[in-house]
């Protein structure tokens, strides 16, 4: 990291252990992306004066990466009560944080997949007993589809002109529609 990790603790006294497990559990996602630029966290224990059972621990995280927005760890496990221990809560707040940076390299290397907008077409032909068909697009391309492509069971529904969403992909043989769902 280029700057130090910065530890706070809010409801107990600071501690080199918990330091010490903070540290390994930082160096551990450099792993995933070796320039991250910042990790701050914030360690809370349970306020036991208002509580009559051992409270939750609560670990907050922000990890600067350049060229991404920071990653925020933060959530609330009201319901884990593994949590009143403080490695577990440490733990599940790094493994979160993994995920996001995982997440963010994936996305800054330009893997992620995006999410596509079903095309809209018409369907041109019916194979009559066959169960399959060809669906004409906006520009004029002939997309094939089959019985098993088309959602909600509606394929015997299906009548030569009737309006259809579909997501395209390449087949074997060329472009054919993965999904095929009657427009509403």
């Amino acid at each position: 990291m280029q700057v130090p990790i910065q530890i706070s603790f809010r409801n107990c006294e600071p501690s080199e252990q918990i330091r010490s497990e903070i540290e390994k559990e930082a160096q551990h996602l450099e792993k995933f992306y070796n320039r991250i630029t910042a990790c701050n966290v914030a360690v809370t224990a349970p306020n036991l004066l208002h509580h009559r059972q051992g409270g939750l621990f609560k670990i907050d995280l922000r990890i600067a990466l350049p060229q991404h927005k920071d990653i925020i760890v933060n959530k609330t496990h009201g319901d884990v009560h593994q949590h009143e221990h403080i490695s577990v809560a440490i733990r599940d707040a790094f493994a979160a944080a993994q995920r996001q940076v995982e997440d963010a390299v994936r996305h800054m290397r330009g893997d992620v997949k995006q999410d596509l907008a079903p095309d809209r077409g018409r369907v041109s032909k019916l194979i009559a007993g066959e169960d399959y068909g060809f669906i004409e697009t906006s520009d004029g391309r002939e997309i094939y589809f089959h019985r098993n492509s088309v959602l909600d069971d509606a394929f015997d529904r299906l009548r030569v002109g009737a309006e259809v969403r579909f997501v395209e992909e390449a087949g074997e043989k060329g472009s054919q529609a993965s999904t095929v769902r009657l427009a509403a």
